[in-house]
């Protein structure tokens, strides 16, 4: 089920069994860094970072349109302030292929090293494409992937909210070209379980790719914080079912994490993504979240609690706009 991790396809690069997403980190927009969530800042980030390495979440997934790459700026900062910690690290990062991008090999590569320069890499463990929004077609798209391959500027190549289909056509046409892909970005929660009810992480499973789950606790819905009394901010709006739904979700996860040594619902929800053989990558904005993710790790539900879960979970909706535009 993934429980020790993954080895991306057609590469030596293992990634373990939980990551770390970076959208929060230098984004203002939706998460208020350096504006109205005074508490996060650089200080709290370095925290999150150091705590996630040690519990064993290595794997880092970033973007160039995170904070316009204040994301990958940060960084790159951690990643020079601690070589040790940073020998440990699998970065990921992705390349945003709005439609007017015609010329995609051109522009992908540009992205790239732009991104490689803000981190201060010579090349990153994966690089995705962070949606299916270009006007080309897939053998466009998986040339430009397999460009930047070859120039040795990444070693593994992946996409993010691709379906069964565009899952299938991009990785077939990768493998016209020698390379497989490694890994397709979803957001997959017990908020959103439709990644799974529809058959896209079958496919993942039937291809080798790696599913990375993004907002896995409902963008804080699932830690039990918020409730119908208190609702999440409105700037959060992956996944946005009726709190009073909600609730009834993160009572069966205290249930369950009450009889597994008292985890949290978060883990819970963490765990059960694990079972499910996708990587979730929370957010970490400061060290108690940090910590808090890593207690995903190192265990695993039984097959009674998975299947509780299941019938708990709500499939979710995901619009055009979230599909395409945002994400972490």
């Amino acid at each position: 089920m993934g429980t020790d991790g993954f080895e991306l396809a057609g590469t030596d690069v293992k990634i373990p069994a939980l990551g770390v997403g970076t959208w929060a980190w230098g984004d203002a927009k939706t998460w208020g860094y350096g504006s109205y969530d005074a508490a996060t800042n650089e200080d709290t980030v370095r925290e999150a970072w150091d705590a996630s390495i040690d519990g064993g979440a290595t794997l880092f997934d970033t973007a160039e349109v995170y904070g316009s790459g204040e994301s990958e700026r940060i960084i790159g900062r951690l990643l020079a302030g601690d070589p040790d910690r940073a020998a440990k690290v699998q970065m990921a990062t992705k390349f945003m292929p709005q439609p007017w991008k015609v010329n995609v090999g051109s522009a992908l590569l540009s992205s790239l090293r732009a991104s490689l320069d803000r981190l201060g890499l010579e090349r990153v463990d994966l690089y995705q494409i962070h949606g299916p929004i270009s006007l080309r077609g897939h053998a466009a798209i998986a040339e430009a992937l397999a460009g930047a391959h070859q120039q040795g500027l990444v070693r593994a190549v992946g996409v993010s909210n691709y379906s069964v289909r565009e899952t299938r056509s991009i990785d077939a046409q990768l493998r016209k070209r020698g390379l497989r892909l490694a890994s397709n970005q979803i957001e997959f929660s017990l908020l959103r379980r439709s990644p799974e009810t529809s058959g896209l992480l079958a496919t993942c499973a039937e291809l080798g790719v790696v599913p990375l789950a993004y907002s896995p606790i409902g963008q804080g819905r699932l830690t039990g914080k918020y409730s119908a009394s208190n609702p999440p901010p409105k700037t959060r709006n992956f996944s946005a079912h009726p709190m009073e739904l909600v609730d009834g979700v993160v009572a069966e996860l205290r249930r369950i994490g009450e009889a597994n040594g008292n985890k949290t619902p978060s883990q819970v929800a963490l765990n059960w993504i694990i079972a499910k053989g996708a990587v979730p990558i929370p957010g970490a904005k400061n060290r108690d979240q940090a910590q808090e993710n890593a207690g995903a790790l190192g265990w695993l539900m039984d097959a009674d609690d998975v299947a509780a879960l299941d019938a708990a979970a709500l499939s979710g909706t995901n619009s055009l706009a979230n599909r395409f535009w945002q994400h972490g």
